[in-house]
């Protein structure tokens, strides 16, 4: 569900629309999905897999660990096997996956379906990178934080049947060879649906409630839809990560304030890929949830945060959707605000100054996001109470055009 003055995801126009799965009982989109945990040489990931007969909704949780031989990721997956609708009539259009999850950072989510397939358990164990093992088409997507279930949309021309089995990630796109797209023939087919967790470390939690085909008109998506479209249909969009590793509803915004546009090279210490921004590396990509923009950053001479804040209150928005997400300094002075950050090294808020209902922490994890899925720093207390350290390239935002009114 979208929250006041986050633009989400807006209705639009659909054409066709075919049921996949469900957990409402319907006979013809109900079908029994079996966890599987990663077997390869000691793989220690392990999952569970449950119906919430109260949610009308599949139960997906577990952790994705490394495997001990490899040091690298494993996986766990749900899997369900049968004859699913024919979808052939939406073949242009996107598969809708009506989800929510407590662990929006997690940057492994995966989905996949197998057509035509001589089986689809070996398909779907060997991506195409096996003899005769074609036929079982994935891609990446992310969830955004939040309460409610969501519309997560995949374009159908983001999956591949060619796909690594050590990591999940394509090894041809679609864009590259038509030859490994879903086309409406295999969509009439479909034997078998899979849900993953795979090629990256952590807890992962996922609640599925519908899977769908919709074919929607030319020019019909919404452009929060259009950017999650873009984030997942190739290797590298302007202003996000590569696909696989981006974790935003969208790219960073051109024209950062504070200068943070400026700073085209992602100055971290993980690796990332060397044309990416460090607002771009920072906020969207999973390979530094754990990372930071450097220590001081808002003293640089280039940034000069506190030069550059209005009087009273500034207020901060998300680098990608724009929403509020902190007003400082609220119920102290600035020179307050200015000490608690020198401190720390990044910007730092206290509770009177957080909009909360843009602002999702994890105190048991310190991870923080924004309501529309953006990395924005850590939960940090200390001994004067709660405290979010953030990082400026997140904070660094525009207002959306209609603006939440703070109150």
């Amino acid at each position: 569900m979208a929250r006041a003055g986050v633009p989400l995801l807006l209705a639009v126009a659909r054409t066709r629309a075919v049921q996949l799965v469900t957990f409402d009982g319907a006979r013809a989109t109900t079908f029994s999905f079996v966890e599987l945990n990663d077997p390869v040489m000691g793989g220690l990931s392990t999952g569970t897999w449950a119906v919430n007969a109260t949610a009308r909704a599949g139960v997906f949780d577990g952790e994705v660990v490394d495997v001990p031989s490899l040091q690298a990721p494993g996986f766990i997956k749900a899997a369900a096997d049968g004859s699913f609708p024919d979808a052939s009539s939406a073949a242009d259009g996107d598969l809708v996956l009506e989800v929510r999850t407590t662990t929006p950072e997690y940057g492994g989510f995966r989905v996949a379906f197998a057509s035509g397939t001589l089986s689809a358990a070996y398909a779907c164990g060997g991506g195409g990178s096996l003899p005769l093992s074609r036929g079982c088409f994935k891609a990446n997507f992310s969830v955004p934080a939040g309460d409610e279930f969501a519309a997560v949309r995949i374009p159908l021309r983001a999956f591949s049947d060619k796909w690594s089995p050590a990591t999940g990630d394509q090894t041809v796109a679609c864009a590259q060879d038509e030859d490994v797209c879903p086309t409406a023939a295999k969509l009439a087919q479909i034997v078998r649906v899979e849900l993953w967790a795979e090629g990256a470390l952590g807890k992962a939690h996922l609640e599925v409630r519908s899977i769908a085909v919709e074919q929607v008109g030319a020019g019909a998506r919404s452009t929060g839809e259009a950017r999650a479209a873009t984030q997942v249909a190739g290797p590298r969009q302007r202003g996000q990560p590569p696909a696989r590793f981006g974790t935003c509803s969208g790219p960073v915004q051109p024209g950062l304030r504070y200068g943070i546009s400026g700073r085209t090279e992602a100055t971290v210490p993980v690796p990332v890929d060397p044309d990416e921004s460090l607002a771009e590396a920072v906020c969207c990509d999973a390979r530094t949830r754990l990372a930071a923009e450097p220590q001081f950053l808002f003293e640089a001479p280039d940034v000069a945060l506190f030069s550059s804040l209005q009087e009273g209150a500034t207020v901060f928005y998300d680098s990608v959707c724009g929403a509020p997400l902190f007003r400082a300094p609220v119920g102290r002075t600035a020179e307050d605000f200015r000490a608690d950050t020198t401190e720390h090294g990044w910007p730092s808020f206290r509770p009177e100054e957080v909009v909360q209902q843009n602002v999702v922490t994890n105190t048991t994890t310190g991870l923080v996001y924004s309501a529309c899925g953006t990395h924005l720093g850590s939960y940090l207390p200390d001994e004067r109470g709660p405290r979010w350290c953030m990082d400026l390239s997140c904070i660094a935002g525009n207002p959306p055009e209609q603006e939440l009114v703070l109150v």
